[in-house]
């Protein structure tokens, strides 16, 4: 231990701090710290940012739990086989088997768990198709995508205030990535907003939270966890950094729950397959998990992965800030009368596939000119997408937003967007045609019984959910960039979250979880919620393992 690093302020002067140290306070971090607590340990939560809640508390707080018993109460049939199917079908093999077959056979297991110890909530978001529903084990109707019911913030006075993101008293049922309006009625909005109620990814935060008071666990803000102390061969605490000082808390576990590393510049241009602009994630996602576990000899996996999305880049209205807020634009490229082309004017995926699997096309490699060709790309709508849909954050009948490209004709429009014009009416024109006919030859969109998810499917059944002309001018266009929700790679672990060394076995004392660890699904998104469903799971069964070294 370096001589200028301090001893904790708060120290009781035992041999230890806390039995288990676990830092970040997302869904696996307070996930693991409240199993770990529920287990009988002593536990330090540890949070670097100055609010609590990290990346989860910005997510719509889905979480994917294959066979689970709110789809067996709908009389939603699933199996521990299908799910293991799918996610095989899936994986390119890049899943352990172990590892798979611990985070389905965990899901009845953690759920009555956080019946038991929580006062989280979980319901079935009802017919949320898995992201890839036609292969083996695929659930096209849906029932393994969970969400967490309203949480009163009453319950845990000033903690709202001290949590990342902002109020949103909706299920996500009741948004239009589930299903719903996004509108609620004036009454209702009005009772949820008097009782304190939130939902996804804050109720979500809420709800763990309250676990964790409920058993004296209080995370400490603003301390950044730089280095693991080592004690022969064993990590046995970890070296902080609150900005005002330098400290050190002695444990017998670490978990590591720090989140991915989109934001950090250098870790992404060594670590991700191909370009990523404007992550989602919040700023503190810097890999300081990843290369505390880097130092002591872990042995890493899937460190080419993201959880990807395409977004664009809202107006910025600090100019001052950091992080450059997004949108994701799940919606808009969906529904119909929409399109994406790259800067050659064309059509190069199916719009309406899952966000993560359009990473594969944002990431395409021209090899004679060297160049990602479909990064950054177009989304190009029609008036009548502004009539009948609003969009952007727009009800339907607009007016449409003012920083989108706007244009009387697909010329003009191609030349404010520098597109080749001829291009853009070609594939304007077989657009159109192929949205006639309501077939897409090209990318067979429309086609999954995915694709419509986030269209129109409310009025139109099947491909017309998603497929439509845009032949009502004006035009307008906006850039979209692959970007990502967070990053999947980190060290490997065992099925109880223990880290992995590169020369085999454990590193005694460190476990990781979330996206801090590599993901137990590597490539695979199963569905809505496959990067909470996993964090739920393995921090849990990191928490419980970490107690019992003690």
């Amino acid at each position: 231990m370096p001589d200028d690093v301090l001893a904790h302020p708060e120290s009781s002067g035992s041999a230890t701090d806390v039995d288990v140290l676990v830092l970040g306070t997302g869904a696996g971090g307070l996930t693991a710290a409240l199993a770990a607590a529920t287990a009988g340990a002593r536990v330090g939560l540890y949070e670097k940012g100055e609010r609590v809640g990290g990346t989860t508390a910005l997510s719509s707080a889905v979480a994917w739990l294959p066979a689970n018993r709110y789809a067996a109460q709908a009389g939603i049939a699933d199996s521990r086989e299908d799910a293991l199917a799918y996610l095989s079908a899936l994986s390119h093999g890049l899943i352990r088997p172990e590892l798979a077959e611990a985070f389905v056979d965990t899901v009845p297991e953690l759920l009555d768990w956080l019946d038991e110890q929580t006062p989280l909530r979980m319901r079935l978001v009802a017919g949320f198709p898995d992201y890839h529903p036609e292969h083996p084990g695929g659930m096209p109707r849906g029932g393994r995508s969970l969400e967490p019911e309203l949480f009163p913030f009453t319950e845990i006075p000033g903690w709202g205030e001290r949590m990342v993101g902002v109020t949103r008293p909706m299920l996500v049922a009741e948004t239009p990535i589930g299903g719903g309006s996004g509108l609620l009625p004036a009454d209702v909005a009005a009772q949820r907003k008097a009782a304190s109620l939130e939902g996804v990814g804050r109720g979500l935060v809420g709800a763990l939270l309250k676990g964790c008071l409920d058993r004296g666990v209080e995370p400490v803000t603003g301390a950044r966890a730089t280095r693991l102390v080592v004690t022969d061969g064993a990590v046995t605490g970890v070296e902080f950094d609150s900005g005002a000082e330098r400290f050190v808390v002695t444990a017998r576990s670490v978990i590591l729950a720090t989140g991915g590393f989109e934001h950090d510049l250098d870790l992404v241009r060594s670590f991700l397959r191909g370009p990523m602009h404007l992550p989602a994630g919040v700023p503190t996602n810097t890999g300081d998990g990843l290369r505390m576990a880097m130092r002591v000899g872990a042995e890493l996996g899937m460190m080419s992965e993201a959880w990807w999305v395409p977004v664009l880049a809202l107006p910025q209205a600090d100019p001052a800030a950091t992080h450059r807020p997004v949108l994701l634009v799940n919606l808009e490229r969906t529904l119909p009368r929409s399109i994406m082309v790259n800067g050659q004017g064309r059509r190069f995926t199916n719009e309406a596939a899952n966000y993560n699997a359009l990473g594969g096309a944002f990431h395409h490699l021209d090899p004679t000119s060297f160049a990602y060709v479909n990064q950054p790309a177009w989304l190009i709508i029609d008036q009548g997408f502004v009539d009948r849909f609003g969009g952007f954050g727009v009800p339907p009948g607009g007016p449409a937003q003012p920083w989108l490209i706007r244009a009387d004709d697909l010329g003009a429009l191609a030349e404010a967007t520098g597109i080749p014009p001829t291009a853009l009416s070609d594939t304007v024109v077989r657009w159109n045609e192929q949205a006639a006919a309501l077939r897409d030859d090209d990318f067979h969109r429309g086609e999954s019984a995915y694709d419509g998810w986030s269209g129109e499917r409310r009025h139109y059944p099947g491909p017309a959910a998603t497929l439509g002309p845009l032949d009502e001018p004006p035009f307008y266009a906006v850039e979209i960039v692959g970007s990502c929700l967070g990053t999947k790679g980190g060290p490997r672990t065992d099925v109880d979250g223990r880290v992995q060394h590169l020369d085999g076995g454990p590193i005694p004392g460190l476990y990781a979880a979330g996206n801090a660890m590599a993901a137990p699904t590597g490539m695979v998104y199963g569905g809505a919620g496959g990067t909470l469903g996993p964090a739920l799971v393995f921090g849990y069964r990191a928490g419980r393992s970490a107690a019992r070294e003690c």
